[in-house]
């Protein structure tokens, strides 16, 4: 399977948990939300160690790569939650999808080649998620101040890049699976000891549990996903197909929730899937 896919697939899986957030978000605390679903995402991840015959043993090297990434996707969740709790969608979703440009300024200063026309394929692929998403909000006058939204996307954004850039590289010295479950002990980690800290709340309600539950287990596809294509060619493609979970949420909405979407906003799914359908030649 290709990085191209994997991403594809790590998209659909945070699409639909992008979509579960609407529901949750305005009626159960964010800090359970969060516990809940990355508590699930490290208990699919050691079912998957499991499957895989036991945790590997891992490099010194892949250790610490792996402890990082689960700091920087501690960052990138709360971040992305707490930004979309505040709106509107049309600011948060465009800055978080810009998190490709950072894979991939990364791999090229890693000594990746990146063609001209490469950098253009990724541009179209966030241009068109950034423009699907704007055209979607309507709750702009509503939104709160913009300062604190647009540094919690942009912390998000960079909590992506650092996750999957330093994620991927500990693929490549180690087992993939146990390099992910060593980042999502870590992420669990910090999230406890943060609620406790701040007081916040772990218990999201009987209601709101089992969607929970499906959520994480969605993270955790999408996170192992991306994750494993550090052993493939042009690992820092996964990280920009999986940004397109913004535009697949809003398909979802349109074909489940029956929302409407304008011609405009086909015209930028279009551009984003020729921007991959680039990376795939």
């Amino acid at each position: 399977m290709s990085a191209l896919s994997l991403g594809l697939i790590a998209a659909l899986c945070w699409g639909f948990h992008d979509i579960c957030v609407r529901f949750l978000s305005q009626k159960t605390p964010n800090s359970a939300c969060i516990f809940v679903v990355l508590s699930t995402g490290l208990i699919f991840h050691l079912g998957a160690v499991i499957f895989h015959g036991g945790a590997a043993p891992i490099p010194v090297g892949a250790l610490w790569l792996s402890v990082f990434a689960g700091g920087f996707f501690v960052i990138a969740t709360v971040g992305l939650y707490y930004a979309f709790q505040r709106g509107p969608v049309g600011l948060v979703a465009p800055l978080i999808a810009g998190y490709p440009v950072l894979s991939v300024g990364i791999a090229m200063a890693q000594g990746t080649p990146v063609s001209s026309l490469q950098w253009l394929a990724v541009i179209a692929i966030v241009s068109g998620v950034a423009f699907v998403a704007a055209r979607s909000d309507g709750t702009a006058a509503t939104a709160p101040a913009k300062g604190p939204t647009i540094a919690l996307a942009t912390l998000s954004a960079i909590g992506f890049a650092g996750t999957f850039a330093l994620g991927q590289h500990a693929a490549q010295l180690s087992d993939e699976v146990s390099t992910t479950l060593v980042t999502r002990v870590v992420a669990v980690a910090l999230i406890i000891l943060a609620l406790l800290l701040l007081k916040l709340p772990f218990w999201p309600g009987k209601r709101a549990l089992p969607l929970l539950i499906l959520m994480g287990i969605a993270d955790g596809i999408a996170l192992l996903c991306v994750l494993s294509a550090g052993n493939l060619p042009h690992p820092q493609y996964a990280a920009v197909t999986s940004s397109m979970f913004g535009l697949l949420t809003i398909l979802l909405a349109w074909l489940l929730l029956k929302e409407k979407m304008s011609l405009a906003q086909w015209c930028g799914c279009v551009v984003a899937f020729c921007g991959v359908g680039y990376l795939a030649l």
